[in-house]
């Protein structure tokens, strides 16, 4: 869940065409050329496709339910990244890094339950049980009882659910974790201000060019491209309203906050697999997490420069770590890989 900086709405009329014209030189004549007229505001913040960055998505219906999950894949070789986004994102909030993880390592990003275009009996259950039964039997679905090299990357809210995934050790083929900017003790404060952040934020949109400009200019996205692709999928367009809202009601999921971020750094710590913990500020550690990386027990990167959407405010710079963080654990397609012996990375407890 985003905790960012809101702002109010944008006049309709401004556009940054509107404002070069009040200050273009009067004369032609003038000393100084002016610059050409910049793109206007609906053409800075068009939405972009899904498809200059994965190379295909899909459905994944769940036997013996009504639920189904929509999935984007890239890649044709290598281990599989598995990305889990945070509360009210999408699975196309990792679509830009993956253009260059895909390089190295297939890519699988969903959309969870209640987010994007999955579709489920109860969009509103976002418990960390229910996240993690869709996450595995997603899995399932995909790869049968024959899954590879799984490094499971979660932002956030997904942060949490993957951590709760790997926790469970049934996911036989599991390699890696990667943790996007959620600490226990951090998330836990913040919880009692999220009603008011969530209320606070602008809830009706005339196009998506302008939700994509108040998420860009407002603050909580900070690279223009991710969020001309993410944003349209966080987004539903409402008939009687005549205007886009928010596809994810997470308002009303409050019951299920608590349930993500309780006893998630010692769950983190927990996990018999190589461990990431990315963080966009200094100041996140909690004192389980302190002692834990005195003792080696995970790597840490603060990335400057970001806010909490690490992987989309600096895509590339997100695809390098997780890439090099596959490199240095030897994680091949199907587990650690030491020259002439190949096996997963921990079996069935």
């Amino acid at each position: 869940m985003d905790s960012s900086s809101h702002m109010a709405s944008l006049p309709e009329d401004t556009t940054e065409e509107h404002l070069q014209q009040q200050t273009q030189p009067a004369s032609v004549f003038a000393s100084v050329p002016h610059l050409p007229p910049t793109k206007s505001s609906s053409e800075k913040y068009a939405p972009l496709d899904w498809s200059q960055y994965f190379d295909k998505e899909e459905d994944v219906a769940i036997p013996e339910s009504n639920d189904v999950f929509h999935v984007y894949t890239a890649g044709t070789e290598g281990p599989v990244v598995f990305c889990l986004h945070g509360g009210g994102y999408s699975g196309l909030s990792f679509a830009v890094s993956t253009s260059k993880i895909k390089e190295k390592a297939r890519v699988v990003a969903m959309d969870l339950r209640g987010h994007g275009k999955s579709l489920t009996e109860n969009d509103l259950d976002l418990s960390v049980e229910t996240l993690c039964n869709d996450v595995l039997a997603v899995i399932k679905e995909l790869y049968s009882d024959s899954p590879p090299a799984i490094i499971l990357v979660g932002h956030s809210m997904g942060g949490s659910i993957a951590v709760h995934v790997a926790a469970r050790r049934s996911l036989t083929t599991l390699a890696g974790l990667v943790v996007v900017d959620v600490v226990e003790g951090t998330a836990m404060a913040s919880l009692i201000h999220m009603q008011k952040i969530l209320s606070n934020r602008m809830q009706h949109f005339s196009s998506i060019e302008k939700a994509i400009e108040w998420s860009v200019r407002g603050g909580s996205l900070r690279n223009i491209d991710s969020a001309r692709v993410s944003v349209p999928a966080t987004l539903k367009y409402d008939d009687s309203k005549k205007c886009y809202l928010y596809r994810t009601e997470l308002e009303k999921t409050e019951q299920y906050w608590k349930g993500w971020y309780e006893g998630l750094s010692d769950t983190f710590l927990s996990c018999p697999v190589p461990k990431l913990l990315l963080l966009a500020g200094t100041d996140r550690l909690d004192r389980s997490l302190t002692i834990g990386q005195m003792q080696g027990k995970f790597q840490m990167v603060v990335v400057r420069h970001t806010g909490h959407a690490i992987q989309e405010d600096v895509p590339d710079e997100f695809a390098t770590l997780i890439v090099n963080f596959i490199s240095r654990n030897r994680i091949g397609p199907h587990g650690i890989e030491i020259p002439g012996l190949r096996k997963p990375a921990f079996s069935k407890s």
